[in-house]
């Protein structure tokens, strides 16, 4: 159900009532956690609780898997900050903690009282006889609770051939099913047939609205300061919210607080240094990696006096420090600061980038509570310069975030992990304004009016381990959102013509959305290697992107929710099959899944969308449909590993002013997405690699005749997205030379060919009239890419 209300100044009560009312409609969910907790019997219990570190980084380790030995059922894993908790009878047991690639580890404890036991874990090292690539326990596939949720490994993610030479987290998620690319060399992607927008990408908590360089060739995540990174496109936590499709959360190395290293690496278009250390040793550390290209100096050295002057470069910077306090308290500081530059001789100057910073404090309440509170600052803008000619005038955009998150996370017994807490998001939006340079210029300045929103949140869930072969996830997300003033908005008719406005003063409640957001997934399991999930996720979004782009661009601009433009609700069902073989060294999983979208956006024919004073004008609405099936088969160990994913979907729209009415195709569909990733370790030194992928071509409108009118010739469009582009397929190889001296220092060579057989693929396709005859109507492909090799050298010592 989905409540809005039109709030007044003062109108606190109706705010709080409308509130309960939402939160009651769901009270069953928060019996199944009464029912669950009060099954627990009431013998006498102690609590052995800690953290979880790499002993030769202090690095804390996410998802260590910590159990009791002597009970049945008596275990968890460690949460995003390293903390685990157990509540067991009392009596003395053996604590065993295990994380893959490193040496497991056990200790005997006797709980008479509650207990802290932190773990410092070493590395496995040289034991290894073979390259052993693992980001999380080897069944995890089959017994977590979670649909749709995958975690990318880093060492995985730079063993592949990208574009460039470039490693690419973001290239390496779009090889798994349900996810697609946006496009040839571009770091966008669309998840079972949401828009780009419609993905939150989180670094160390804070949103990233842009997360490309270069016009999508790169993304803005250097995988050199990447810890953690985890994707849900299925059944999405109760405390993630703001998106419909899914979530990339990503979270930032810490930075050793053992010992001094400096990393990087030398490409033929960027180079990056990474350089972490203590501060005071074995209590903080601090982490900054760094990142340039460096195209613009080859453009200084061409015979074009043209191009001297011209700039073509980005550089991002990511910086993390930490300090353990005492044993219950520890405080995170960190920041990623990115920006492109793109000039042409001081006539056209484009510059864009992301500000990001996170404070965080994790406080251990007691050996049960865990408390993380963050505040959290997020900015992305743009810049367009122009000198030409009198044609003098700048043109900007921004999104800024001012954000607050309260975590807890609550351990009442082995059987139950509960998380609470709220957030609440102020937003800036400056849609895009045209400042004239001077006097003489020939373009006339013009603002549009920024907008200012306030959405709010509060969640609750429980991962419950009803018994050995069933296991429950569930939980509530209340969620508002509310546009503010100042500023004047419109009312426009069916045709987009203004009827009337509203003027509200700065602060003032223009419109107000409430939204409840119930989230659910079960897992059984038939046997150690096979179970079946179900899940069911209801999410809001009150962020909108404009964009007439497939792939997305930097001058792409956001606009809020309001009195016209309705949340956009997706209610997404989801069943999957799970099963590994052969000691879980091969896992096979199919998923099916279904989204009803509520209040779509798309355009109408010929929209204005950039410094447009009546956005919203341009706008049509209407419902959407996903639904498809994901195929994944993995073969996890050994020399050779690597996997297969095949998408079968279909993503459709429907919206008055469009088709008639009619269903037709998003933009977003692809009917067919495979993707076949293999890695070989040759020897111990080199290691091979290989992905070739193929998916349907992109839907777009063609036009359908043509018409002459005072000499000039015109086309008529009919059906949009009636037409596809060709099929996209292309196949990268790689190889990687490692050294490794007797005193660790580390050094690799990797070399890459992108699009290895050459297929020009098409990036665009436009309509023009034959120069030799201008009654024939042809078509022109662009590519971006033929082969393209590549040849980097990373070190580390």
């Amino acid at each position: 159900m989905k409540l809005s209300v039109r709030v007044i100044p003062g109108s606190t009560r109706t705010h709080i009532i409308k509130l309960l009312t939402n939160m009651l409609k769901f009270r069953l969910l928060a019996i199944l956690l009464i029912i669950g907790m009060a099954a627990q019997a009431q013998t006498k219990k102690f609590t052995v609780s800690g953290t979880v570190k790499a002993k030769s980084s202090g690095e804390t380790l996410i998802g260590a898997i910590v159990k009791i030995n002597e009970v049945q059922g008596a275990g968890t894993v460690s949460n995003e900050y390293g903390f685990y908790s157990i509540t067991v009878p009392e009596g003395t047991y053996t604590l065993s903690v295990s994380y893959l690639g490193y040496q497991s580890s056990e200790y005997k404890i006797t709980l008479n009282q509650n207990t802290t036991q932190n773990v410092a874990m070493a590395d496995e090292g040289q034991k290894l006889d073979e390259v052993v690539i693992k980001s999380e326990r080897d069944d995890a596939n089959v017994t977590r609770s979670e649909m749709g949720m995958m975690k990318l490994d880093i060492k995985t993610a730079n063993k592949l051939p990208v574009i460039m030479g470039e490693k690419d987290i973001l290239k390496t998620m779009s090889l798994m099913p349900g996810i697609a690319s946006a496009g040839d060399g571009n770091s966008g992607f669309y998840v079972r047939g949401g828009g780009p927008d419609q993905n939150l990408i989180l670094l160390d908590e804070a949103p990233v609205y842009n997360a490309s360089h270069l016009l999508g060739f790169f993304s803005t995540f250097n995988s050199d300061a990447i810890k953690d990174v985890t994707v849900y496109k299925g059944s999405i936590p109760a405390e993630f919210g703001g998106r419909v499709s899914s979530v990339l959360d990503i979270q930032m190395n810490e930075g050793n607080n053992q010992d001094y290293h400096v990393s990087g690496g030398i490409g033929l278009i960027s180079s990056k240094l990474n350089v972490e250390g203590p501060i005071q040793k074995g209590k903080s550390s601090f982490l900054v990696t760094g990142r340039r290209t460096y195209a613009d100096v080859f453009l200084g050295l061409s015979n074009d006096e043209s191009l001297k002057g011209s700039q073509l470069y980005f550089y991002d910077l990511n910086a993390k420090v930490n300090y353990s306090i005492n044993d219950k308290n520890r405080i995170y500081l960190s920041g990623y600061f990115g920006k492109d530059v793109l000039g042409f001789n001081n006539i056209f100057g484009f510059d864009w980038g992301n500000t990001t910073g996170t404070a965080r404090w994790n406080h251990i309440v007691n050996s049960k509570l865990f408390s993380n509170t963050s505040l959290i600052y997020s900015d992305y803008r743009y810049n367009i310069g122009i000198t030409n000619a009198g044609f003098d005038f700048d043109i900007k955009s921004k999104i800024q975030d001012w954000n607050l998150k309260q975590e807890f996370t609550y351990y009442p017994s082995t059987k139950h992990t509960v998380k609470f807490g709220f957030n609440s998001i102020y937003h800036t939006i400056e849609p895009g304004n045209i400042q004239a340079k001077s006097a003489e210029s020939q373009i006339n300045s013009t603002n549009v009016e920024s907008r200012y929103a306030w959405e709010n949140a509060v969640f609750v869930s429980d991962d419950w381990k009803v018994s050995d072969k069933l296991h429950l996830s569930y939980g509530l997300r209340v969620s508002s959102f509310s546009l503010l003033g100042q500023g004047t908005f419109y009312v426009f008719d069916k045709d987009g013509n203004t009827i009337d406005s509203n003027v509200y003063a700065s602060g003032e409640f223009a419109k107000t959305y409430f939204n409840p957001e119930p989230r659910m997934s079960i897992n059984y399991i038939i046997n150690p290697k096979t179970s079946i999930k179900a899940g069911y996720t209801r999410g809001a979004q009150y962020l909108h992107l404009m964009s007439n782009s497939n792939t997305g661009n930097p001058t792409d601009l956001w606009i809020p929710s309001s009195e016209i433009v309705k949340p956009q609700v997706v209610d997404q069902y989801s069943l999957g099959f799970y099963r590994n073989f052969k000691d879980n060294n091969y896992e096979f999983s199919a998923e099916v899944y279904y989204k009803d979208m509520q209040n779509q956006i798309d355009y109408r024919n010929g929209a204005q969308l950039n410094v447009n004073t009546k956005i919203e004008s341009e706008l049509l609405f209407g419902v959407g449909r996903a639904y498809g099936l994901e195929l994944f088969f993995k073969k996890k160990y050994g020399r050779f590993n690597g996997w297969v994913g095949y998408t079968l979907s279909r993503t459709e729209r429907k919206i008055d002013g469009i088709n008639n009415g009619d269903w037709y195709v998003s933009r977003y569909d692809r009917t067919h997405d495979v993707s076949v990733v293999g890695m070989y370790d040759l020897t111990k030194r080199w290691t091979l690699s290989a992905i070739w992928v193929y998916n349907t071509g992109n839907a777009v409108t063609y036009p359908a005749a043509k018409y002459e009118l005072d000499g000039e010739t015109y086309f008529y469009y009919s059906d949009r997205n009636a037409s596809r582009m060709p099929a996209y397929h292309r196949l990268d190889i790689g190889a990687t030379y490692t050294k490794i001296t007797k005193r660790g220092r580390e050094s690799s060579w990797a070399f890459s060919v992108y699009n290895a057989y050459n297929r020009y693929n098409p990036f665009s396709i436009a309509f023009q009239q034959n120069e030799v005859n201008p009654q024939q109507t042809q078509a022109v492909q662009t590519s971006l890419f033929g082969i393209v090799p590549s040849i980097t050298y990373n070190f580390k010592f």
